[in-house]
């Protein structure tokens, strides 16, 4: 019998283990690797950490929605959704314990703060997706306190041309749109969104032309969904 290996991992072979999961799409590791980072008492994460933390499951949908796809590929898909609900109802919920207990409370003001409660909205309509009757209702409340608490957070520590909080602008229509069923008030959200970054647009420096690559690309994103939304209001 092979005697017990007690190995202690630093922060980058945590992350490094956290990357490898999510690219072998095994979520459920890539959040057991956080906890154990968390646990330690380390509740500051770096930009790519919080990006590998907020992974969300739309590939299935993606290809669900593809054109051309015929009626026995989409049924296979929507088999395939329905094995994976459980699994993704419980790791969601993991996340946002995360979040909820340890990065929300240690998160310093401004695009940390913003990041972290826009992905607990996420997680939380993710949730009220695949969700029916009281439980829907009560993830659907829970995302909307989650995505205004961050929109109130953005609002006046963050520019109108902040990636994050064009993110989180996308992120609020699409819950309107999708859980709200309100495409009104989702083009209202992301039109506000839209013409106040664009009136700054011109006026960001040089040094910031990576960051605006990112926030024109959500843009991009934003006047697509509100072509989309319009025509259904039309």
């Amino acid at each position: 019998m092979a005697p017990d290996i007690n190995v202690s991992l630093s922060r980058l072979d945590i992350v490094y283990l956290a990357r490898v999961a999510d690219q072998a799409e095994r979520y459920n590791d890539v959040v057991a690797q956080f906890k154990s980072l968390i646990s330690s008492g380390d509740t500051q994460l770096t930009v790519e950490e919080r990006n590998l933390l907020s992974i969300a499951w739309r590939v299935i949908d993606t290809l669900e929605k593809r054109p051309g796809m015929s009626q026995q590929h989409k049924s296979l898909m929507r088999v395939q959704k329905s094995r994976i609900k459980h699994d993704l109802d419980e790791t969601c919920k993991d996340v946002v314990t995360v979040m909820e207990k340890h990065l929300i409370p240690a998160a310093n003001d401004g695009e940390e703060m913003v990041f972290y409660c826009k992905m607990r909205g996420d997680y939380y309509r993710y949730l009220a997706e695949f969700s029916t009757d009281e439980e829907r209702e009560q993830h659907s409340q829970a995302a909307l306190e989650s995505y205004k608490s961050a929109y109130k957070h953005a609002s006046v520590t963050l520019s109108p041309t902040h990636p994050t909080k064009l993110g989180l602008a996308l992120n609020f229509a699409v819950y309107y749109h999708d859980i709200g069923d309100s495409p009104e008030r989702a083009c209202f959200l992301a039109k506000h969104a839209f013409d106040e970054a664009i009136a700054t647009v011109t006026k960001a420096a040089i040094s910031e032309q990576v960051v605006m690559e990112d926030s024109l690309m959500i843009l991009q994103l934003l006047r697509d969904d509100m072509i989309l939304w319009s025509s259904e209001i039309s």
